[in-house]
């Protein structure tokens, strides 16, 4: 039990810069005291304690701002970074090493008592506000960029980004702990660049651009440039 606990503690301190000591963890993050809920409403509902099992988890998230459903499996070392609006439901599956941001949510889209949650492998990063719903597996070492809705299963290693989520297979495998937000893709700004471009080599082809009409430049780290935009 305190191997696990000191585990449990350690994963936060690894993942999060803002931890200072152990001490502060233990009393300041709601994420792990939710993952200490869970693991005794887990046990709870396997032993068919049910309501117990369900009351417990109702007083976890009052406290938590976390709603993890009894019934959901839980690997070792997972860590939910501040919390508040993470709902995890009852058949989803979360492998080791596994960080979720804010705002997540691992949903299902069947009204059936089948598998209808997510499964995360190991070393999968859900960014905040992400929406993964049904029941799709994220590969291992995949991330899911802040605010991305993803419907389908993806292979390992990939990164999903944007609504519905766009995935992307990186070429190398990462480090296990891969908190890089900022080096996500724009899938969507590139697709629009390369379209932009095309049309401007077709009328330079056709030489039907006017003279004096308005000219515009690709986008340059997310900015457009150009002379005028009066409509």
């Amino acid at each position: 039990m305190f191997k696990t606990i000191h585990a449990d503690i350690q994963s936060v301190l690894d993942r999060d810069p803002a931890a200072r000591n152990a001490l502060e963890v233990l009393l300041c993050y709601p994420g792990l005291h939710a993952i200490w809920f869970h693991r005794l409403s887990n046990k709870l509902w396997k032993g068919g304690f049910k309501l117990l099992a369900r009351w417990t988890s109702q007083i976890a998230r009052s406290l938590t701002g976390i709603e993890i459903h009894p019934g959901a499996t839980i690997g070792h070392n997972f860590f939910i970074d501040h919390g508040m609006g993470v709902v995890i439901g009852e058949t989803a599956e979360v492998g080791d090493n596994v960080t979720l941001y804010h705002g997540v949510t691992l949903g299902g889209t069947s009204s059936q008592k089948v598998k209808r949650h997510p499964t995360l492998e190991d070393d999968v990063v859900v960014g905040a506000g992400a929406k993964v719903l049904g029941a799709i597996t994220i590969g291992r070492g995949s991330r899911i960029g802040a605010n991305a809705v993803v419907v389908k299963s993806t292979p390992s290693n990939s990164v999903v980004v944007g609504v519905p989520g766009q995935v992307l297979v990186r070429s190398h495998e990462r480090p296990r702990i891969d908190l890089e937000h900022n080096l996500l893709p724009d899938t969507i700004g590139d697709t629009v660049a390369a379209l932009v471009e095309h049309v401007r080599e077709l009328e330079n082809k056709l030489n039907s651009h006017l003279p004096g009409s308005p000219e515009l430049h690709l986008a340059d780290h997310g900015v457009w440039h150009g002379e005028d935009f009066m409509i």
